[in-house]
């Protein structure tokens, strides 16, 4: 009796499968790898002492007050992870979002006490301003709109103040135009010639945001934030606003959300070559934990398969809320 291979004509001689077949042998030619030196754990900082609240929308994700981030700090650097950026809640609110650019400020205090005690992490901060203006929107409001070059003004001062503080990088967020130059400007002109600038240089308005405005506590009080966020349906317009954050001075550019833009990711790397950064958001996060705490998904292997997918797109750095989570998996494997 011949055997199953002569009895189909034209076998192929190639069988794709002969490099699945154990792990190790799919570890060795596996082309996207991930690594804790990929990520940068956001933190939500709020007033007071002893403060670690649970985010409701967001299982494993805390409120904290200094001290608390201080030991949460020790322990991402302890895993590996290079970087965390930094979110303030302060402890009033006004039109002018005055909190964001104080120089004793939440953020600014947070950034003295935990280059103090773990020197070795690289502290980078959000700069905007909703979560410090009393109607919750980026900028600084007039009547029905969100005024441009108020706004940015203010946001530049907020980076300044924040490098003095002691950042290493700061990342705008808020999407209006020319903030990127300002902050560069200020900066420079202030002898902080050597501070990177990580813009939020595609943020689309986009509904994934939900449960990171209950962390943050910036939910807009009024309308939304569709005049300077970008619209899902547009990716030619995400390079030209890449484009003009590099010609302003971004060091690296972001595109966020992640999960449903992975193709403007890919196009942001193959088109400018730039360190680019994308953000794994908070409903990507909470999707996965509602899901897994009903047992529809196995957590572990969903999050990896998704932050490798951002990896696989072209995002050198991956700001994600799974940091430490998949640090420990990566750990194990090693």
């Amino acid at each position: 009796m011949r055997n199953d291979r002569t009895q189909i004509a034209g076998y192929p001689i190639a069988r794709l499968r002969r490099l699945r077949m154990t792990e190790t042998i799919r570890s060795m030619v596996r082309e996207t790898e991930l690594s804790t030196s990929d990520f940068i754990y956001p933190l939500f900082v709020v007033p007071g002492k002893g403060v670690r609240k649970e985010v409701s929308s967001m299982p494993g994700v805390f409120q904290m007050s200094i001290d608390q981030i201080v030991r949460e700090c020790a322990e991402v650097y302890s895993l590996g992870i290079p970087a965390v950026i930094f979110f303030g809640i302060p402890e009033t609110k006004d039109e002018v979002g005055s909190g964001a650019y104080d120089e004793h400020g939440i953020v600014q205090e947070t950034l003295r006490a935990v280059k103090r005690e773990v020197p070795g992490l690289l502290l980078i901060t959000d700069v905007c301003l909703c979560e410090y203006t009393s109607h919750g929107h980026c900028g600084i409001v007039r009547g029905n709109e969100i005024l441009n070059d108020d706004s940015v003004a203010l946001l530049a001062k907020e980076a300044l103040t924040h490098a003095a503080a002691g950042a290493d990088m700061v990342a705008p967020s808020d999407m209006f135009d020319g903030r990127v130059k300002a902050i560069r400007a200020l900066l420079d002109d202030q002898g902080f010639q050597n501070i990177p600038i990580m813009s939020y240089a595609a943020k689309y308005a986009s509904g994934f945001y939900g449960p990171f405005r209950e962390a943050a506590e910036s939910t807009p009080q009024f309308g939304d934030r569709r005049s300077h966020q970008m619209d899902p349906a547009n990716s030619l317009e995400a390079l030209r606003e890449v484009a003009q954050d590099i010609q302003e001075g971004a060091d690296i550019v972001m595109v966020k959300p992640a999960l449903s833009y992975l193709d403007v990711i890919h196009r942001v790397k193959r088109e400018f070559g730039m360190p680019t950064a994308a953000y794994n958001v908070s409903g990507e996060y909470s999707l996965v934990k509602a899901a897994a705490r009903m047992g529809w998904v196995d957590n572990d292997r969903v999050m990896m398969e998704m932050l490798t997918s951002i990896k696989r797109a072209g995002a050198d750095l991956i700001l994600t809320y799974f940091a430490k989570e998949a640090a420990n998996i990566l750990g194990r494997s090693r």
